[in-house]
């Protein structure tokens, strides 16, 4: 079953609400990629454009910048500490933008989107 990303056909009265057009192309969504802990998988998708979007399924680095010497390095990630998007998230180890991952270093934020971008980008914290 597709995800479809277009207009409601209901008004929030319930009533019906007439189209301008019909469903297209552009207005369906994907599944979420659930980004996990693990040896790095990747997929490539095509994307609006002719363009491709690399998906990344697992992870098990990521680019830790260090804010007081200004530095970055790749450092394997140990665990999933904390997640806002959602808390069961920690159970089973998925990550998105702004979860707290523990490293070799310590304790880090990731800044990017990993089912977007297909690279795990984070900042150290104290």
């Amino acid at each position: 079953m597709t995800i479809y990303q277009g207009k409601s056909t209901s008004k929030y009265t319930g009533g019906k609400l007439r189209r301008n057009h019909s469903k297209r192309r552009y207005e369906l969504g994907r599944e979420p990629s659930f980004t996990k802990v693990g040896e790095t998988e990747r997929r490539a998708i095509r994307t609006l454009g002719g363009n491709r979007k690399l998906l990344l399924l697992k992870e098990g680095y990521a680019n830790i910048y260090n804010p007081e010497d200004k530095t970055t390095k790749k450092m394997k990630i140990l665990t999933v500490k904390e997640n806002n998007a959602d808390p069961h998230y920690v159970q089973r180890n998925i990550m998105s933008k702004g979860t707290v991952i523990s490293t070799d270093a310590g304790t880090a934020r990731i800044t990017s989107r990993p089912g977007q971008n297909g690279i795990i980008n984070a900042v150290l914290i104290k």
